[in-house]
């Protein structure tokens, strides 16, 4: 395959499913990884995609746009995976727990699979799916009903009834931006009343959000930056960020980095 087929095959994909790793083009097209990263850095200077650590996704998003899973799920992994081992430590053996939909939880929800007697409530396809795929049969898994999104979330007026009959120790929420103006949002509107049922129905909410969000604001609020009694995000967060969401937040963990009570 010449390189301009390659490259063609490679911005179809990303157009298709909103995202590409770098590793599944390398097996995919029989090529090597640098190849590939030649050939997404050839496409990202047209300005066709927006290289980001292990892919590249489509560029140029706004309040309303909602990426697909595979998209976000190439972006901010080594982040998101020291944000995941930081909230799994603040959920006990024996509780409930709820985690929202989102590539942040998808990670976290590998570190809660060997919870010993965990009840987990989630409108979220891929989480249910790590928890099936653990087999512990010592866990109990309910998985909302309702419409599918783009972020492959349960959201709508069944899941929210469903959740509105739940009653969970601590939510584990997964938000597309967070701001002192607007708070915790995301860019689907079902999908934040979803959300918002999940926090009425948890005692306790942590939210895990790495520092691209801080300042990114989504079409609709799920909740204040002071309803949260952690937030949970990664050292890239400036230290000025740090400081100002600690004004409004119980406590902000920085996995990482130094941790900032209230």
């Amino acid at each position: 395959m010449l390189a301009q087929q390659r490259q063609q095959a490679i911005l179809e994909r990303v157009r298709r499913t909103g995202g590409v790793r770098v590793a599944d083009l390398v097996r995919d097209l029989g090529v090597s990884d640098m190849t590939i990263r030649r050939d997404l850095e050839a496409l990202a200077d047209r300005g066709l995609l927006e290289k980001v650590h292990g892919g590249a996704t489509v560029p140029g998003p706004g309040s309303a746009d909602e990426p697909g899973f595979a998209a976000k799920s190439v972006r901010q992994q080594a982040e998101k995976e020291a944000i995941a081992r930081h909230a799994a430590a603040l959920v006990r053996p024996g509780g409930s727990v709820a985690l929202s939909a989102g590539t942040t939880t998808w990670t976290l929800a590998h570190h809660l699979a060997d919870v010993p007697e965990l009840t987990v409530i989630t409108n979220s396809l891929p989480v249910a799916e790590v928890f099936h795929r653990s087999g512990r049969p010592d866990q109990t898994v309910i998985l909302v009903g309702g419409v599918r999104t783009p972020s492959d979330a349960l959201v709508g007026p069944v899941a929210v009834a469903a959740v509105h009959s739940l009653n969970v120790d601590v939510l584990l929420l997964g938000v597309h931006g967070m701001s002192p103006r607007a708070g915790f949002t995301t860019p689907n509107l079902l999908e934040a009343e979803t959300d918002r049922a999940l926090v009425a129905a948890a005692q306790r909410l942590v939210v895990v959000a790495d520092h691209t969000k801080w300042g990114t604001i989504g079409i609709s609020t799920i909740a204040r930056l002071e309803q949260a009694h952690v937030v949970v995000t990664d050292a890239g967060l400036p230290v000025a960020a740090r400081a100002e969401l600690a004004e409004y937040v119980g406590e902000v963990v920085v996995a990482g980095g130094e941790d900032l009570p209230r």
